[in-house]
């Protein structure tokens, strides 16, 4: 009689080994994407709990009415004025140019929550952290959906959420408008896999979250229809009918940017700038009129133009090209090989070229021009082949769409067609990179599929593990930088040692801490970087005074009243700074001399504080307080 075999034990490695297996090579679901994607962001951009309010958190939380003016103030503020607003809780009048109400909308919703109103880390952990795992996820899905292979899927979605060009998106809290805005990117992509007499709403409403989050969206009118074309064989193998899915689509994301512009008109009215009226376009060809009068519908409101944060303002139009090319070079390598990252590019780190062709702005060239051509090859030869064999999964109609995509999407932000108030930003980069997110996807994959033995196509999986691990390196070293203020700007100043911001606002912290030697060094380095930087003078004075040298700061004192005589809160600050040092004491002489000098700047705010702190400075103690800026992490003035 044979003895009974005996079971073989299963070890806990071996069944923990087996799930996971399991977990990555099943069909994915958006919760099971969700869970390790949001995981990995997590490690990589969380930021430390103590962190503060870095750089344009200031104005977007602490001085936004719409988001805490209710909560702190006790007057009330209707929701819906979110969409009478501009990004920093302005009206019409004083906006700066950016329009997204559901940002606002977001933080005002967290701001209701007593623990959160005082600190920065909740908004960037619960919103962009977690919406970029969301977003990772998303990307997930859409790649099985259109690759049918669930290791291409993770790889696409891994490498773009550990894409180390967008950690200033998902760290700063204002990066919340583009994790929005590729949200309804990735869902309107999603909707073309339904049946198309419901997809055209999904499109529809899927772009409105685009548009409402950040204006650069409106590239899905064209892109999605792009998508709907390409992967009609894909997503609807058995009648694709590709123009009409691309049709409908095209109504849907364009229905819904006419709407969005229209809407915008009405509830946010702000002047057409006067560059764009027709008597100016007069003189202009016919696609030059006709640009200008699409711009005036479009009625984009006006932007900032300050040659510190973007100098090619003040470039000829075939240098401004070259610039444009430039940035759009630099930040492609960026994307691939993110070493150096950096929270500003102000001037003079990304200057005017003085020429056209140069070895970055020909590269940039070439890539503008040739990605497209090349994603339009890639997906007709896809599309071709998959004609003749419907069994096939050809990956080139999507690494030809991601290619395209990056162009696309860059374009409206590369200064290149408008100017924009920044030069350049890394946070520009994260609605392209769901694009190069596909191509390196499918890039990877197809090195994998060609691999003539198993010791290439592991080869294969190790090139994309190693690309990703150094992705993630990048990814957190940057996240570090946003530890604190102090911490971001040093990192900002060393990155890109020629920016005059990154070195003021690097020494405006190092105030803030009362390190005003170690202030002065920096405030030097910027203004010998922008002598004609208003800010820097006037900065490099306070800084003099505050070491009470009043006499050393009275020079760039002057130099910044000249260069500015109507920027209120600089006056106000130099002003105040004399005062306390009793440099306008009735019996010194530099008192009539700051008089006559503001003289020289009749109707000015410098001729105005300078005569009210004179006659009321007693009184006020200084300036008077209606007149002084915000100081550095306060709320709204009252």
């Amino acid at each position: 009689m044979n003895s009974p075999q005996p079971i073989a034990r299963v070890t806990f490695w071996e069944r923990t080994k087996s799930e996971v297996v399991n977990y990555f090579t099943e069909q994915p679901t958006l919760l099971a994407a969700f869970v390790p994607l949001c995981f990995l962001a997590i490690v990589l951009y969380t930021r430390h709990p103590y962190t503060n309010f870095i750089f344009d958190e200031q104005e977007a939380l602490l001085a936004n009415p719409f988001v805490r003016v209710d909560v702190e103030a006790g007057r009330a503020m209707h929701w819906y004025q979110a969409f009478k607003l501009d990004f920093w809780g302005l009206p019409p009048t004083g906006t700066i140019g950016s329009y997204r109400p559901l940002p606002n909308l977001f933080w005002r919703a967290l701001w209701w929550i007593p623990q959160v109103r005082h600190s920065s880390f909740f908004h960037h952990f619960f919103l962009n952290v977690a919406g970029h795992g969301l977003n990772g996820a998303l990307m997930v899905l859409l790649a099985y959906r259109w690759t049918k292979g669930t290791g291409i899927a993770w790889a696409t979605g891994t490498i773009f959420v550990a894409s180390a060009v967008i950690t200033e998106a998902v760290c700063g809290v204002v990066g919340i408008a583009d994790v929005l805005s590729a949200t309804g990117a990735l869902l309107a992509l999603l909707a073309l896999s339904m049946p198309a007499y419901v997809m055209p709403s999904l499109v529809f409403a899927a772009t409105m979250i685009g548009l409402l989050s950040k204006e650069s969206a409106l590239c899905l009118v064209p892109l999605v229809p792009l998508a709907a074309l390409f992967m009609a064989h894909r997503d609807h193998p058995e009648k694709p009918r590709a123009w009409l899915r691309a049709s409908l689509a095209l109504v849907a994301t364009a229905g819904a940017f006419v709407i969005y512009v229209e809407s915008r008109r009405r509830n946010f009215p702000t002047p057409s700038p006067t560059a764009l009226s027709i008597e100016a376009s007069a003189h202009k060809g016919t696609l030059g009129r006709a640009f200008a009068a699409v711009l005036r519908w479009y009625a984009q409101p006006a932007l900032p133009r300050d040659p510190l944060n973007n100098p090619l303002i003040d470039a000829t139009p075939i240098l401004r090209v070259a610039g444009g090319l430039r940035v759009f070079f630099r930040g492609l390598m960026q994307v691939i090989f993110p070493w150096t990252l950096s929270g500003d590019y102000s001037a003079p780190q990304e200057p005017i070229p003085s020429r056209f062709w140069t070895v970055e702005s020909a590269l940039g060239l070439v890539a503008l021009v040739g990605l497209p051509i090349a994603g339009c090859v890639l997906a007709f030869l896809g599309i071709r082949a998959a004609r003749s064999n419907v069994n096939r999964v050809d990956l080139r109609p999507v690494a030809g769409l991601g290619l395209i995509w990056i162009v696309v999407s860059f374009f409206p932000v590369s200064n290149i067609p408008v100017l924009l108030p920044t030069v350049r930003a890394e946070r520009f980069w994260y609605f392209p990179v769901l694009g190069s997110a596909l191509a390196m996807g499918m890039f990877f994959a197809g090195v994998h599929r060609f691999a003539k033995s198993q010791q290439q196509r592991r080869g294969a999986i190790w090139l994309c593990v190693a690309f990703v691990a150094f992705q993630c390196v990048c990814a957190r070293r940057h996240a570090n930088d946003y530890r604190s203020d102090l911490t971001f700007w040093n990192a900002a100043r060393r990155a890109v040692p020629n920016s005059a911001k990154a070195h003021l606002n690097y020494s405006v912290m190092l105030g803030a801490r009362q390190d005003l030697e170690g202030r002065l060094v920096s405030s030097k380095r910027a203004y010998e970087l922008a002598p004609k930087w208003p800010m820097a003078s006037i900065y490099l004075g306070d800084t003099l005074c505050r070491l009470h040298r009043p006499a050393e700061a009275m020079p760039p004192y002057q130099r910044g009243f000249a260069l500015a005589p109507n920027d209120q809160h600089l006056v106000a600050l130099a002003l105040q700074c004399l005062w306390d040092e009793h440099v306008l004491d009735d019996e010194r002489p530099e008192r009539e001399v700051l008089r006559q000098k503001s003289l020289e700047h009749p109707g000015s705010w410098y001729a105005y504080i300078t005569e009210d702190i004179l006659l009321n400075g007693k009184e006020n103690k200084g300036v008077d307080p209606k007149y002084r800026p915000r100081s550095y992490n306060e709320g709204p003035k009252k």
